[in-house]
């Protein structure tokens, strides 16, 4: 069974998001979107609230699972018996961090292959930052993060102020 395995913060999940995990949940029998408990980052949503909203959001998946991790990415790849990590990329100035990353990976289990996917040019401009500070600022976000998520972000918004 070839499993990949597609980290992230996904503070929230964007439609960029979705469409490499779509994308993705082709090429392979199994896709794990691998919500990353980093706590230098600050997150908007724990690990938990993001790894249910990226549930609710896959509905029609059966091959997407969705789990959450912290530590060393290769150590989560090896207890899912996963071959592939999956990461997306908006634009050029993703590539160099995320291909030291790729290179750092394949130095610790060279048997273990990373995939740059590009997301579609419609959601190329589109992070988690840009969502919460329009959301935060009351602005519209449709059609940018999944429909049945916006109430979530504008509610947890208005918790935080």
């Amino acid at each position: 069974m070839k499993i990949g395995v597609y980290p992230g913060s996904f503070d929230p999940v964007t439609e960029g998001h979705m469409d490499i995990i779509k994308r993705s949940a082709k090429m392979f029998d199994k896709v794990i979107v691998a919500v990353a408990k980093n706590y230098s980052k600050k997150p908007l949503f724990t690990a938990e609230e993001r790894t249910e909203l990226i549930q609710r959001s896959l509905q029609d998946m059966p091959n997407v699972e969705v789990d959450s991790f912290e530590g060393l990415l290769m150590d989560y790849i090896h207890s899912k018996n996963a071959q592939v990590i999956i990461k997306g990329l908006r634009a050029i100035s993703d590539f160099e961090y995320e291909f030291q990353m790729a290179l750092m990976n394949r130095k610790l289990d060279p048997k273990v292959e990373t995939i740059f996917m590009m997301t579609s040019y419609k959601y190329s401009f589109l992070s988690s930052s840009m969502i919460k500070e329009v959301a935060s600022l009351g602005g519209c976000i449709a059609g940018l993060v999944p429909e049945n998520i916006i109430p979530d972000i504008y509610r947890k918004l208005k918790t935080i102020r």
